[in-house]
């Protein structure tokens, strides 16, 4: 029987295996649990940016609504369990510990005959298993990478999938096109099935939606951002109407508006989901580590790609214009470094490159080479926690961005 630290690093040490997509393993590990995801109903959430603040608020409106829902995201920022929800309350160490001391002799069997579970399989399984005996009434299930061949894509038919913003992204894994990218993310489309996406979707991926929504029969909902009207906005949050209908999100960003309204339009098709339970489950949304605003000077993102680093880039052009910023930047070696650079560093003052605790992390003095085209005032510090706490105690505004790796290692 593990304890909990036993059962985290139990799960971490399949990181070795690294990612290997394909539904086959967690088909045969979910069959020996009992496959705990033919009770459940899911609302299913692919695309590149905007799954984690989506999933979320498809959560808070399901829970307002009085259902009992699972939430299943990566990564974590400040604490494993996170992944893992039901009623926005993390699970509680001793079940995981207990899931996880369940699964084990499972995944030895499978071990012996030659199938080699991932990582992200491990956590996917405990999580079907957790929900199930939850009893939820809805799981909002976040596709980990890409959707096709991803491990939550076992599930059968959806209430509703949700295929999120959708750009260059894994793309040693997905493609190199758009076009292949979002067939991927297309993946989770099943036949006959309710899928909702974005006016704002870009235009090469929202055609490939089209064809293959038509392809599956299902039926294609395009939440249409012209509807939107703007009220009043900040940097603490945004009111607006969408249809004449108004809402207020919490959420920080133009984005977070496109995402909010491709949720409003999932949402009105869940059965016994209200006008206001919609209004409160979007206003209720907070995420950690999205643009997330602590005190009147940090702010913190993790987005990683350049779409992410236009987001970011939008919003402090809108609300921090008139500060001198100091960014403490971190990142994987498999990112588009340079060009999230590009974006962010011409309107900070100086930036503190750092390097996450993970294998992937990107070495600061790179980074710090591709940054001199773009800041003079550029610093090392290879301890992410010191160069945070450094800067914060002189700088004038402090950013916190470039993965959610470093905003975890800082944090947590």
């Amino acid at each position: 029987m593990f304890d909990y630290n036993e059962a985290v690093n139990y799960i971490h040490s399949f990181l070795k295996f690294g990612v290997k997509p394909g539904l086959e393993r967690i088909s045969l590990l979910l069959n020996e649990l009992g496959n705990p995801q033919n009770d459940l109903k899911f609302l299913h959430v692919a695309g590149t940016n905007g799954k984690g603040s989506t999933s979320t608020m498809l959560s808070e409106i399901l829970i307002d609504a009085g259902y009992k829902t699972g939430l299943y995201t990566s990564p974590y920022v400040f604490d494993f369990n996170e992944r893992i929800r039901v009623n926005s309350q993390n699970i509680p160490n001793d079940d995981l510990a207990a899931l996880i001391s369940r699964i084990e002799p499972v995944i030895t069997r499978l071990n012996k005959k030659g199938v080699v579970i991932t990582e992200f399989e491990i956590i996917t399984a405990a999580a079907l298993l957790y929900y199930k005996e939850q009893n939820c009434d809805y799981v909002v299930l976040e596709v980990g990478l890409g959707g096709r061949f991803d491990a939550t894509n076992i599930i059968s038919k959806p209430e509703v999938s949700v295929i999120t913003s959708i750009s260059y992204d894994h793309i040693n894994i997905l493609g190199s096109t758009i076009e292949e990218i979002a067939f991927e993310k297309c993946g989770i489309i099943k036949e006959n099935s309710r899928v909702v996406t974005s006016s704002l979707q870009n235009q090469d991926a929202l055609k490939v939606i089209k064809d293959i929504s038509s392809q599956k029969n299902a039926q294609l909902f395009i939440a249409d951002y012209n509807c939107v009207e703007i009220l009043s906005q900040s940097i603490k949050g945004t009111d607006f109407l969408y249809k004449g209908t108004p809402y207020s999100i919490s959420l920080v960003g133009m984005h977070q508006i496109e995402n909010a309204v491709a949720v409003i339009e999932a949402a009105n098709l869940i059965k016994g989901v209200t006008l206001t339970n919609i209004q409160n489950g979007i206003k209720n949304t907070v995420m950690k580590a999205r643009m997330e605003l602590i005190g009147e000077n940090i702010l913190i993102d993790g987005g990683h790609n350049e779409e992410c680093a236009e987001a970011l880039k939008a919003v402090i052009k809108s609300y921090l214009s008139d500060k001198n910023i100091t960014a403490v930047i971190g990142m994987m070696a498999d990112k588009e470094c340079e060009k999230y650079l590009k974006n962010i560093l011409p309107l900070c003052d100086s930036v503190v490159f750092t390097k996450p605790d993970n294998p992937r992390s990107e070495e600061p003095e790179k980074l710090a080479e591709k940054a001199k085209l773009y800041i003079k005032k550029i610093a090392i510090e290879n301890n992410p926690k010191i160069a945070y706490y450094k800067t914060i105690e002189q700088a004038e505004f402090t950013l916190v961005c470039g993965s959610f790796y470093l905003i975890s290692d800082i944090f947590n």
